[in-house]
Protein backbone atom coordinates (compact mmCIF):
# COMPACT_ATOMS: atom_id res chain seq x y z
CA UNK A 1 0.00 0.00 0.00
CA UNK A 2 1.28 3.28 -0.50
CA UNK A 3 2.41 5.96 2.03
CA UNK A 4 0.01 8.81 2.60
CA UNK A 5 0.99 9.17 5.86
CA UNK A 6 -2.57 8.91 7.36
CA UNK A 7 -3.76 11.08 3.97
CA UNK A 8 -6.27 9.39 1.82
CA UNK A 9 -5.18 10.87 -1.27
CA UNK A 10 -1.72 12.24 -2.74
CA UNK A 11 -1.95 14.83 -5.38
CA UNK A 12 1.07 15.56 -7.54
CA UNK A 13 1.58 18.90 -9.20
CA UNK A 14 4.53 20.47 -11.19
CA UNK A 15 5.36 23.11 -12.75
CA UNK A 16 3.52 26.28 -11.96
CA UNK A 17 5.73 28.84 -13.61
CA UNK A 18 3.75 31.96 -12.46
CA UNK A 19 0.20 30.41 -14.02
CA UNK A 20 -1.37 31.71 -10.27
CA UNK A 21 -4.99 31.27 -11.84
CA UNK A 22 -4.67 27.92 -12.95
CA UNK A 23 -3.04 26.91 -9.83
CA UNK A 24 -6.01 28.33 -8.02
CA UNK A 25 -8.33 26.36 -10.85
CA UNK A 26 -6.23 22.68 -10.78
CA UNK A 27 -6.50 22.64 -7.33
CA UNK A 28 -10.25 23.52 -6.89
CA UNK A 29 -10.69 20.79 -9.87
CA UNK A 30 -9.12 18.28 -7.55
CA UNK A 31 -11.06 19.33 -5.33
CA UNK A 32 -7.90 19.47 -2.79
CA UNK A 33 -8.76 19.41 0.90
CA UNK A 34 -5.52 20.27 2.92
CA UNK A 35 -7.36 18.11 6.09
CA UNK A 36 -7.47 14.74 3.79
CA UNK A 37 -4.86 14.90 0.70
CA UNK A 38 -1.29 15.04 0.79
CA UNK A 39 -0.43 17.91 -1.84
CA UNK A 40 3.06 17.63 -3.63
CA UNK A 41 4.75 20.28 -5.79
CA UNK A 42 7.49 19.56 -8.05
CA UNK A 43 9.28 22.64 -8.18
CA UNK A 44 9.62 25.68 -10.72
CA UNK A 45 7.22 27.92 -8.98
CA UNK A 46 8.45 31.40 -11.08
CA UNK A 47 9.42 32.57 -14.65
CA UNK A 48 7.89 32.79 -17.75
CA UNK A 49 4.02 33.15 -16.44
CA UNK A 50 2.47 36.42 -15.57
CA UNK A 51 2.17 35.91 -11.85
CA UNK A 52 5.31 34.45 -10.40
CA UNK A 53 5.19 36.77 -6.67
CA UNK A 54 1.47 35.24 -6.62
CA UNK A 55 2.49 31.86 -6.86
CA UNK A 56 5.54 32.00 -4.76
CA UNK A 57 3.58 33.35 -2.06
CA UNK A 58 0.71 30.38 -2.31
CA UNK A 59 2.83 27.83 -2.03
CA UNK A 60 4.38 29.64 0.59
CA UNK A 61 1.45 29.59 2.52
CA UNK A 62 0.50 26.02 1.79
CA UNK A 63 3.74 24.85 2.95
CA UNK A 64 3.69 26.78 6.31
CA UNK A 65 0.20 26.68 6.96
CA UNK A 66 -0.78 22.47 5.56
CA UNK A 67 2.55 21.46 5.42
CA UNK A 68 2.48 20.91 1.54
CA UNK A 69 5.72 19.38 -0.02
CA UNK A 70 7.29 21.85 -1.93
CA UNK A 71 10.88 21.02 -4.00
CA UNK A 72 12.98 22.99 -5.51
CA UNK A 73 13.29 23.73 -9.39
CA UNK A 74 16.12 24.87 -11.45
CA UNK A 75 14.14 28.13 -11.98
CA UNK A 76 13.59 28.23 -8.36
CA UNK A 77 17.48 28.16 -7.95
CA UNK A 78 18.15 30.26 -11.07
CA UNK A 79 16.14 33.56 -9.37
CA UNK A 80 18.08 32.63 -6.04
CA UNK A 81 21.15 33.18 -7.37
CA UNK A 82 20.37 36.17 -9.54
CA UNK A 83 19.34 37.80 -6.65
CA UNK A 84 22.57 36.99 -4.53
CA UNK A 85 24.72 35.83 -6.69
CA UNK A 86 24.34 38.11 -9.39
CA UNK A 87 24.08 34.90 -11.89
CA UNK A 88 21.83 36.93 -14.34
CA UNK A 89 22.27 36.06 -17.63
CA UNK A 90 20.31 32.62 -17.85
CA UNK A 91 17.70 33.85 -15.31
CA UNK A 92 16.56 35.90 -17.55
CA UNK A 93 17.29 33.98 -20.91
CA UNK A 94 14.85 31.56 -19.39
CA UNK A 95 11.86 34.01 -18.29
CA UNK A 96 13.27 35.33 -15.20
CA UNK A 97 12.16 38.60 -16.63
CA UNK A 98 8.66 37.81 -16.26
CA UNK A 99 8.99 37.24 -12.56
CA UNK A 100 11.15 40.50 -12.34
CA UNK A 101 8.23 42.31 -13.51
CA UNK A 102 5.51 40.16 -11.39
CA UNK A 103 7.46 41.42 -7.82
CA UNK A 104 8.06 45.02 -8.99
CA UNK A 105 4.84 45.70 -11.37
CA UNK A 106 6.93 47.47 -13.89
CA UNK A 107 5.68 48.82 -17.40
CA UNK A 108 8.55 48.06 -19.10
CA UNK A 109 9.40 44.64 -21.14
CA UNK A 110 12.12 42.94 -22.17
CA UNK A 111 12.33 44.20 -25.36
CA UNK A 112 13.16 48.05 -23.35
CA UNK A 113 15.82 46.28 -21.13
CA UNK A 114 17.54 48.34 -18.88
CA UNK A 115 20.29 46.94 -16.74
CA UNK A 116 19.96 50.04 -14.06
CA UNK A 117 16.28 49.58 -13.96
CA UNK A 118 16.65 45.79 -13.46
CA UNK A 119 19.57 46.15 -10.71
CA UNK A 120 16.82 48.46 -8.58
CA UNK A 121 14.05 45.62 -9.23
CA UNK A 122 16.68 43.00 -7.68
CA UNK A 123 17.33 45.29 -4.86
CA UNK A 124 13.83 46.23 -3.98
CA UNK A 125 12.64 42.28 -4.37
CA UNK A 126 15.92 41.83 -1.81
CA UNK A 127 14.17 44.24 0.64
CA UNK A 128 10.58 43.62 0.28
CA UNK A 129 10.43 39.92 -0.54
CA UNK A 130 13.14 38.39 1.35
CA UNK A 131 10.98 35.57 2.96
CA UNK A 132 10.32 34.58 -0.13
CA UNK A 133 13.69 33.91 -1.51
CA UNK A 134 14.77 32.86 2.24
CA UNK A 135 11.70 29.93 1.50
CA UNK A 136 13.14 29.04 -1.95
CA UNK A 137 16.63 28.50 -0.71
CA UNK A 138 15.41 26.13 2.11
CA UNK A 139 13.33 23.61 -0.61
CA UNK A 140 14.16 19.87 -0.62
CA UNK A 141 15.69 18.78 -4.00
CA UNK A 142 13.83 15.37 -3.21
CA UNK A 143 11.06 13.65 -1.29
CA UNK A 144 9.85 9.55 -1.37
CA UNK A 145 7.03 7.38 0.31
CA UNK A 146 6.91 3.34 0.01
CA UNK A 147 6.30 3.31 -3.82
CA UNK A 148 7.71 6.98 -5.04
CA UNK A 149 9.92 9.42 -5.73
CA UNK A 150 9.22 12.71 -6.46
CA UNK A 151 11.65 14.74 -7.99
CA UNK A 152 11.83 18.00 -10.30
CA UNK A 153 13.90 17.03 -13.21
CA UNK A 154 14.62 13.43 -12.44
CA UNK A 155 17.33 10.74 -11.11
CA UNK A 156 20.42 9.70 -12.89
CA UNK A 157 20.24 6.26 -14.33
CA UNK A 158 23.81 5.65 -13.45
CA UNK A 159 23.26 5.60 -10.02
CA UNK A 160 20.41 3.26 -9.65
CA UNK A 161 19.17 2.74 -6.47
CA UNK A 162 21.63 5.51 -4.82
CA UNK A 163 19.85 8.09 -6.54
CA UNK A 164 19.96 10.23 -3.68
CA UNK A 165 23.80 10.27 -4.32
CA UNK A 166 24.14 12.09 -7.87
CA UNK A 167 25.33 15.61 -7.86
CA UNK A 168 22.67 18.34 -6.40
CA UNK A 169 22.46 19.82 -10.65
CA UNK A 170 20.57 16.87 -11.68
CA UNK A 171 17.99 16.36 -9.03
CA UNK A 172 17.33 19.83 -11.32
CA UNK A 173 18.41 19.87 -14.67
CA UNK A 174 18.77 16.49 -16.43
CA UNK A 175 16.47 15.88 -19.05
CA UNK A 176 17.65 13.45 -21.75
CA UNK A 177 19.43 10.74 -19.71
CA UNK A 178 17.27 10.60 -17.63
CA UNK A 179 14.20 9.96 -18.85
CA UNK A 180 15.05 8.64 -22.25
CA UNK A 181 16.52 5.80 -20.10
CA UNK A 182 15.39 3.01 -17.45
CA UNK A 183 16.21 4.38 -14.00
CA UNK A 184 16.49 1.09 -11.79
CA UNK A 185 15.92 3.03 -8.98
CA UNK A 186 13.66 0.58 -6.76
CA UNK A 187 10.41 3.42 -7.19
CA UNK A 188 8.53 5.05 -9.80
CA UNK A 189 9.93 8.46 -10.27
CA UNK A 190 7.04 11.16 -10.77
CA UNK A 191 9.19 14.51 -12.57
CA UNK A 192 8.45 17.36 -14.09
CA UNK A 193 11.15 19.87 -15.79
CA UNK A 194 10.80 18.34 -19.31
CA UNK A 195 7.31 18.98 -21.19
CA UNK A 196 5.63 16.22 -21.64
CA UNK A 197 5.28 16.81 -25.26
CA UNK A 198 8.33 15.88 -26.03
CA UNK A 199 7.32 12.11 -24.58
CA UNK A 200 4.63 12.04 -26.69
CA UNK A 201 1.87 14.02 -28.66
CA UNK A 202 -0.37 15.63 -26.25
CA UNK A 203 -0.08 17.39 -22.87
CA UNK A 204 -0.95 14.98 -20.92
CA UNK A 205 0.51 13.16 -18.25
CA UNK A 206 3.02 10.41 -19.29
CA UNK A 207 3.65 6.77 -18.30
CA UNK A 208 7.02 5.86 -18.60
CA UNK A 209 6.89 2.75 -17.41
CA UNK A 210 9.31 3.29 -14.25
CA UNK A 211 8.82 7.21 -14.27
CA UNK A 212 5.53 9.56 -14.75
CA UNK A 213 6.21 13.13 -16.62
CA UNK A 214 3.98 15.69 -14.98
CA UNK A 215 4.70 18.96 -16.98
CA UNK A 216 2.36 19.92 -19.49
CA UNK A 217 3.46 23.28 -20.72
CA UNK A 218 1.00 25.19 -19.32
CA UNK A 219 3.47 28.41 -19.47
CA UNK A 220 4.17 28.24 -23.16
CA UNK A 221 -0.28 27.51 -23.85
CA UNK A 222 -0.35 24.04 -22.80
CA UNK A 223 -1.96 22.69 -19.64
CA UNK A 224 -1.66 22.22 -16.04
CA UNK A 225 -1.36 18.65 -14.36
CA UNK A 226 -2.36 16.99 -11.26
CA UNK A 227 -1.98 13.59 -10.92
CA UNK A 228 -4.01 11.54 -8.20
CA UNK A 229 -2.58 8.80 -6.28
CA UNK A 230 -5.73 6.87 -4.05
CA UNK A 231 -4.86 5.01 -1.30
CA UNK A 232 -4.91 1.50 -3.47
CA UNK A 233 -2.45 2.70 -5.29
CA UNK A 234 -4.48 3.61 -8.51
CA UNK A 235 -3.81 6.58 -10.68
CA UNK A 236 -6.06 9.47 -11.79
CA UNK A 237 -5.76 12.95 -13.68
CA UNK A 238 -6.73 16.15 -13.31
CA UNK A 239 -6.32 18.72 -15.95
CA UNK A 240 -7.02 22.97 -16.31
CA UNK A 241 -6.25 24.45 -19.70
CA UNK A 242 -3.90 27.14 -20.19
CA UNK A 243 -5.19 30.92 -20.01
CA UNK A 244 -2.32 31.90 -22.39
CA UNK A 245 -2.34 31.38 -26.26
CA UNK A 246 1.63 30.00 -25.48
CA UNK A 247 5.11 31.69 -26.06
Amino acid sequence: MPDHGGYKRTLVISDLHGCYAEFNELLDVACYDPECDKLILLGDYSDRGPQSREVIARVKALVEEHGVIALRGNHDQMFVDALLQHKDSSFLRNGGFHTIRSYCELDWDEYDFDYDRYIEAKSFILDQYKPHIDFLQTLPLYYEDARHIYVHAGVDPSFGEKWKEQPERSFIWIRDAFYKHPVQAGKTVLFGHTPVMAMHESADIWFGGDKIGMDGGCCFGGQLNCLEIAEDGSYRSYVVKSRRSGG
